[in-house]
């Protein structure tokens, strides 16, 4: 039976770098009025093939037509999608904080080393920190900072993940691939 639990899944998809590809993807979540949570597309450790990470909220159902509907477009190698536990995911959040409020409270530098963030800067003005994590670390720095009225800029990244899996799926399917290619 079907559950209709709406639940974040992350969606890991190859293809060619071609131009108009983006759009076409982020198409297929515009029909089925899904909104996309968060998307990074990146060089994959395959030559020649980028790998598009996207989140969304969706029941299984639904996400799983999705991304067999990515995985039918011409250029798309493999379209497959996850649940948190079997990936290992990060993120990168940037805060530019105000350097006075830093030095008026200690507390805020004791926050960002308890948080295990980095000064990437500190001039007269503002505060350049980073912290890799997970979406609630990101966020949870942030509210923390927010409540000394110190953030003057913030901003996370979207959601890079790769499989916990042993095996490499898209790579099995690139060597069968090349494999009828040969024949």
């Amino acid at each position: 039976m079907e559950t209709t639990e709406k639940k974040l899944y992350t969606l890991l998809v190859y293809s060619e770098n071609l131009a108009g590809l983006l759009n076409q993807i982020t198409a297929v979540f515009t029909r089925r009025q899904v909104n996309i949570e968060s998307l990074n597309v990146s060089a994959s450790s395959i030559e020649g093939v980028h790998k598009y990470t996207i989140t969304a909220w969706s029941d299984e159902d639904q996400i799983n037509k999705i991304s067999k509907q990515i995985e039918k477009k011409i250029d798309v190698i493999a379209a497959d999608y996850y649940t948190d536990d079997q990936l290992f995911i990060r993120e990168v959040g940037l805060y530019k904080i105000s350097t006075a409020k830093v030095l008026e409270n200690p507390e805020i530098s004791r926050l960002i080393r308890r948080a295990n963030a980095r000064f990437m800067e500190v001039n007269p003005t503002f505060c350049s920190v980073t912290l890799s994590g997970l979406t609630e670390d990101i966020t949870g720095l942030y509210f923390a900072l927010d409540k000394y009225g110190c953030v003057l800029q913030y901003t996370r990244s979207g959601r890079i993940a790769i499989t916990r899996s042993k095996k490499e799926e898209v790579c099995d399917f690139l060597k069968k691939q090349e494999m009828s290619m040969r024949k």
